[in-house]
């Protein structure tokens, strides 16, 4: 069995109702971890062995650091190793032997990999690097160690973010396990309308989107300039659709419950006044765990900008393999790490720059940063969406050098997906401008007619026959 975006409908909610009629937190719990394992499971059930391990291994490895402290690191070490291997084995390995044959081919060295035939566990990434994260914040003494194995599993393994995110900090999340939580109306509204708003970014813009972006993509041989920029730019918009949606419909589900999730998307596509910025706002989630535990500890002391360049630099390509074994992936967030690079190196000026002319608070120069960054988002991302980097190379040189903007079948779909993409702008400049104000008097009214209205434009304009989540795939 295989959720598709529209069955989410129906193992949310239902979840989130049995959930407040257990009375006790600890039968609570125990029922979570039932239902997030059986949500894994649906995939393929033998990978719920897979997750028990990774979640076995971090914890054993956190109550011996906490246990015997003259050794902590050795455990980490051990934690860190065990759970990297299986992540590479069941996503890079088959990658990995494809590119040391072609390699040693080229040198005229016949060489025999074996290759095994395994599917990729669904979030495999997400959960791992969670699992990880607490083994560091353990071996750092930023959080305190969970001892009982079953609420620090149901941590590794909450349904709503497992397979797709946030990438929840145990800083966070696990000590909101042992907090009984009492059902709020107030609250449970709020969820709701999140988890609307994250069906809306599905169904409405990010499948609706998909078609045209589909067309163009799976087709790329003899594409002209116009095609590929709008497939590019809708791309931007399915990606953040999907993603960011599947992210708010977890977010509510868990604010229904009484679970906080950290915020993972804050408006990037239109508002970033820089790539810097739309880091700060897109994917936050694992932008700061990169941040974090791979940026930070190697920058360490050190005051050189160039060092500062390279392990930026560094932490966007790795970022790259997290994303996926293909070199599509690795290209998209190589040009992410070069335009961060030139961020940091240019920042200094720039400020100086908009400090002489007094450009920082005029709005025609915020919206022409805002412009550019979007266009240099959309040129990365034409790799990550590629299916091939041929095909990558091919979309770019035909936006950039092609004089013939032929138009292409599909019209109509792409009037409606700008439309669409119309009626979010307006959503997210209320919200980012604060046009919207929400207090006690007309918190209620404010949220059931947002909700009203979702729910009818997800009916009118919403896309049921769409695929999977995209990030279902990392």
């Amino acid at each position: 069995m295989l959720f598709n975006s529209f069955e989410f409908l129906l193992f949310f909610p239902i979840v989130c109702i049995i959930y407040y009629l257990i009375p006790s937190n600890r039968w609570r719990n125990l029922f979570l971890l039932a239902a997030s394992y059986y949500f894994y499971m649906c995939w393929k059930p033998v990978y719920a062995l897979l997750l028990l391990s990774s979640t076995a291994i971090t914890f054993a490895a956190s109550i011996l650091m906490d246990r015997y402290r003259n050794r902590a690191k050795l455990f980490l070490v051990l934690s860190l190793v065990t759970n990297l291997a299986i992540l590479f084995f069941f996503k890079y390995y088959n990658f990995a032997a494809d590119n040391i044959r072609a390699l040693m081919s080229m040198a005229g060295i016949a060489i025999n990999i074996p290759e095994f035939k395994v599917l990729l566990p669904v979030g495999i990434s997400f959960y791992i690097f969670q699992a990880l994260g607490y083994s560091i914040d353990v071996y750092r003494k930023d959080v305190q160690t969970e001892k009982n194995f079953f609420t620090y599993a149901l941590f590794v393994s909450f349904f709503p973010q497992l397979v797709a995110g946030p990438i929840e900090r145990s800083t966070n999340l696990l000590q909101q396990f042992h907090e009984k939580k009492i059902f709020d109306g107030r609250r449970a509204i709020e969820g709701t309308t999140l988890m609307l708003w994250g069906y809306f970014l599905k169904l409405v813009i990010a499948d609706r989107c998909a078609i045209s972006v589909d067309y163009v993509y799976n087709n790329m041989d003899g594409q002209t300039a116009l095609p590929c920029l709008i497939a590019s730019c809708l791309f931007c918009f399915q990606l953040y659709g999907d993603f960011a949606g599947y992210s708010f419909i977890a977010t509510g589900c868990a604010k229904i419950m009484g679970f906080s999730l950290m915020d993972n998307f804050r408006r990037p596509y239109f508002f970033s006044v820089s790539v810097q910025d739309f880091w700060r706002r897109n994917h936050i989630s694992l932008t700061t765990w990169f941040m974090d535990y791979i940026y930070y500890p190697m920058v360490g002391t050190s005051s050189n900008i160039y060092w500062w360049c390279f392990c930026m630099f560094f932490t966007f390509f790795v970022s790259g393999f997290w994303h996926g074994a293909a070199w599509t992936y690795v290209l998209s967030f190589t040009i992410f790490g070069i335009y961060l690079v030139i961020c940091v190196l240019k920042d200094k000026r720039q400020r100086q720059f908009e400090k002489r002319h007094n450009l920082k608070k005029k709005e025609w120069w915020l919206w022409l940063n805002r412009a550019v960054t979007f266009f240099l988002v959309m040129i990365a991302l034409v790799f990550f969406r590629a299916n091939s980097s041929h095909d990558g190379f091919s979309c770019l040189s035909s936006i950039f050098s092609s004089t013939y903007f032929a138009h292409f079948d599909g019209g109509l779909n792409i009037v409606r997906s700008f439309f669409v993409i119309l009626l979010l702008f307006i959503v997210e400049f209320a919200i980012e401008y604060k046009k919207i104000k929400v207090n006690e008097q007309n918190h209620f009214k404010l949220y059931t007619i947002a909700s009203a209205l979702l729910f009818a434009s997800i009916i009118v304009f919403g896309v049921f026959d769409g695929g999977q989540f995209i990030y279902f795939q990392f």
